[in-house]
Order: structure tokens, then sequence, then C-alpha cells
């Protein structure tokens, strides 16, 4: 009895020094790393900042400042853009048999800049557009009309006038946003108004061959067809970006346009309707690791020249083909894709700094920024589908010819061949120029129609036919 009682005193006093042990490991350890602990631990505001418990609040401050666009086109024919088959149906036009004049609908989304009624959306929801119709978050709808468009951007500014007062969204910083930031999207998703997603910055300054100032902030916000136009939203209400494209293979990848490009453009859509941009006059290229090696790089940055447009800007202050421009106004060029969008923001008629590396040394050139000349869009004639050989063609405009690789704009394209027909039996392909029928040249749509009308009760018809950079003949049997 009396060594049980032993054994259990002993026990205790061991579990007493024990539990004193701990608590004191526990306290000195959190003396020493008392400061470490107070560094690492967020506070509440950033707690709430990286994690937000409800995006109610921030949903309601700026619904009353996105907008539904709807609009209506009338279109002339068929289109067959995305035709089974045709690889090159993002840029050629309608073609057929032409079909009666239709109505096309569509819808998209936009946003309030300020009191006066106008709205930033993206122009290709209003681009062609006959009427357009705006429709405010109370219900209310009014008539819209565009005041400036900016295809190379994407962009567009319409305006609206109100009876009552307007709630306009604050613009906010899109150069300060970091990836991992929260974001939120509004807009009009397949029709369905005021829809609120969110999500996160994925990245920026990507580079999605939509044009030559892409710059795109990715998010994985949900962002659906009809979000096109709508707001970016920050934590803090303010907009950081224009929703423009999605990738539709691919989940959690949508793409805004940076509201800073949208605050340097929107001024010129309101007051000229369209965007006056800087010109240097050069074609650029990227710097390989092996070109950074010959220049004596460390490290891959800057844009190549590699020529100069006789009697532009760079020409008259002495910029050469081989230099390497690594700063432009003051302002870092990284690479080839970054220098084209500070150029083009440039005012035209500023004399600049531009920095470049040439032999190994460092050079500055004082240039004065040209005007770039915005090409008007080239159009090509649609001829309609030839009935006896099952093809429809039209004009090779110069930007066909250059996303065909070819030289020259004489012939006609081939955009369209009818499964099962004369020409599908030829083996002639979307995408083919005929430069010749019978052995007598064509130059464009209605040369061609009309050469084909003089082969009327021939067996057969020679097309000399050009695909890719080979030429081959080929024998067509009408139906």
């Amino acid at each position: 009895m009396n060594t049980n009682r032993t054994i259990k005193i002993v026990l205790s006093v061991l579990l007493i020094v024990a539990v004193l042990g701990i608590g004191y490991g526990l306290s000195a350890t959190a003396s020493s790393d008392a400061k470490a602990a107070q560094a690492v631990v967020p506070t509440a505001p950033q707690i709430q900042q990286m994690v937000p418990a409800t995006f109610s609040d921030l949903a309601e401050k700026v619904r009353p400042g996105v907008v539904n666009i709807q609009v209506v086109k009338k279109v002339q024919g068929a289109d067959f853009r995305g035709f089974q088959g045709n690889p090159f149906g993002d840029f050629f036009g309608p073609f057929g048999m032409n079909p009666p004049e239709r109505r096309q609908e569509g819808v998209g989304s936009g946003f309030i800049i300020n009191r006066e009624g106008y709205i930033l959306t993206n122009n290709h929801v209003v681009d062609g557009a006959d009427q357009i119709k705006v429709k405010l978050a109370g219900g209310n709808e009014l008539a819209g009309r565009i005041v400036g468009r900016d295809p190379k951007t994407d962009l567009a500014l319409i305006k609206v006038e109100a009876s009552s007062a307007l709630q306009p969204l604050t613009l906010g910083d899109s150069d300060a946003l970091k990836v991992g930031s929260w974001v939120v999207a509004v807009g009009s998703p397949f029709g369905l108004e005021q829809t609120v997603t969110a999500g996160i910055v994925s990245a920026k300054g990507r580079v999605i061959g939509s044009g030559p100032y892409d710059n795109f902030i990715q998010t994985d916000a949900s962002i659906n067809p009809g979000n096109s136009g709508g707001p970016l939203i920050n934590l803090q209400g303010q907009v950081v970006g224009i929703n423009t494209a999605i990738i539709a293979s691919g989940q959690g990848i949508g793409f805004a346009i940076p509201i800073n490009m949208a605050k340097e453009i929107a001024p010129q859509l309101q007051k000229y309707g369209h965007v006056t941009r800087g010109l240097l006059g050069v074609a650029i290229q990227d710097v390989t690791p092996e070109l950074a090696k010959a220049f004596g790089l460390k490290e891959k940055k800057g844009a190549l020249v590699a020529s100069v447009n006789p009697g532009g800007p760079a020409e008259k202050a002495g910029i050469e083909a081989g230099d390497l421009i690594v700063a432009f106004d003051g302002k870092p060029v990284a690479d080839s894709k970054e220098l084209p969008r500070i150029v083009a923001a440039t005012p035209v008629g500023k004399t600049v700094t531009v920095t470049l590396l040439r032999d190994g040394k460092t050079l500055d050139r004082q240039v004065k920024v040209g005007e770039m000349e915005e090409k008007a869009v080239e159009t090509a004639k649609a001829a309609p589908a030839h009935k006896t050989l099952g093809i429809g063609v039209q004009d090779l405009t110069p930007q066909i010819a250059r996303e065909l690789g070819i030289k020259g704009t004489a012939g006609v394209v081939v955009t369209q061949v009818e499964p099962g027909s004369a020409a599908a039996d030829a083996m002639l392909q979307a995408g083919d120029v005929i430069r010749e029928v019978n052995r007598k040249p064509v130059r464009n749509v209605e040369e061609f129609m009309r050469k084909l009308e003089q082969t009327k009760g021939q067996e057969s018809i020679l097309l000399l036919i050009q695909r890719g950079t080979g030429s081959l003949f080929v024998a067509v049997t009408p139906r």
C-alpha cells in the first residue's frame, strides 16, 4: 500500500515537472519569436483583402454603372466565316448566292464613365451596328449612338441621352494591379443581365495575337459571350479592365483590356471619333538569346531594328538597321511587343530621346514623333458561288495575300468548295489562288466570272492555281 502511494507521488511530481517544462518551452519560444510572428501574421484588413467574406456590397455598389448593350445589324448575304474546312474564314467576307438582307442581333456589355452619358465598351460589340439599345441597371432603355471606335485596341465609346442622373463607375489604376488580386467581372453573359462573377488576376501583359497593341489582363473570373465590354472591378470598386476575350477551349481563362489603356484612348474617341497614334518609322523584331550574346547583353531585352522607313522620323534622327532600342522617351523597352505600344501612345510632334545600342555603345537620338496613318480596312469583292464548279471566290486583297504568304494581288482566292462538286473532285481547296483560266490570266472576280462564261460547253476548264509557294494546273470538269 505504501509502495503504491510512493509510486503515485513520484508520478505526480514527474507530471508537474513535465508540464512546467512544456510551459516554459512554449513561453520561451513565444518570447523569442514575438517580433517574427507580428511580421508574418496578417492584420484583419489584410485578411479581408486576401479573402473577401462577401462580394454583395461591392456588387451593389457597381451595378448601377454597368449597362446591357443590344445591337441590330443589317446583313446582306450569308456569313460563312467559320465554314468547315475553310481555315481562312476569319478574314474572308460574306459569299454565296446573295440571299436577301436579314437582321442580325447581338448583345454585349458596357459601363458608364461620366454623368454626360458616355459609355465604354468593345468595338466588336457595336461594329457595324445599325441600331444600339442601352439598358440601364434599373430597367430603363435608351438609344445609343457611336461616338468613336478604335479597332486596333477593340475599344468603342457610345453615348446616351438620359433624363435622370447616371451613376458612372470610378476608373482605377491597372498598372497597380497585382497578380493574385481579387477581381469581379460584371456584365451580360449570354444576355443574362447584371451577372457578377469573381476570381483573381492570373497574369498581366498577355499577348494573344488579337492586335498590334495586345497587353491583356488574364483572369479566372468567369467571362462568357455577352460579357464583352463589361468592367473588371477591383475590391475598391474601381474599374481596372474591360472584359474582352476568352479562350473557347479553356476554362477560367479570360482577358481584359487594362483600363489605363482606355484612359488614353477614350478622350481621343470623344473628341475626334478615332485615335491618332505616334509613328517612329521602323520595323522591329525580337531579340533572341543568340542576338543578345552578339550584342554583348547580359539579358535579353530591347527591340531590334530590322529596317528603317525611308524619310521617316527614325531615319531623320539617324537610327539604323541593326540598332537595338532599349528605351523610348525615358521608358525602358523590354521587348519588341512593348515598343509599338509606347510609341503609339506618344503625342504626335513630340521630340523624344531614343536610347539604343550600336556596336556595344549606348547612344541617344532625338526623334520627332510622326503620325501613323490609319489604313482603311481592305474590302474584297465576292462572287456568287459558281454552280457548275461548286466554288466561291473573292478578290485577292493585299491583306489576304499577306495572310497566305503570297506575293502580288492578281487572281482570285477560293473561299468555299462545296462537298461533292466538280471543284472538290479536282481537289481544289479553300485558300487556293486561281491565277489563270484556260491559260488566260485573271486579275479579279469580274475577269474570273467573265472567262468562266466563255467556257460554256467545254468538257473541262484548265485552271492555274497557286497553293502556298507552289503552282499547279488543275482540270475541272463542269457539271
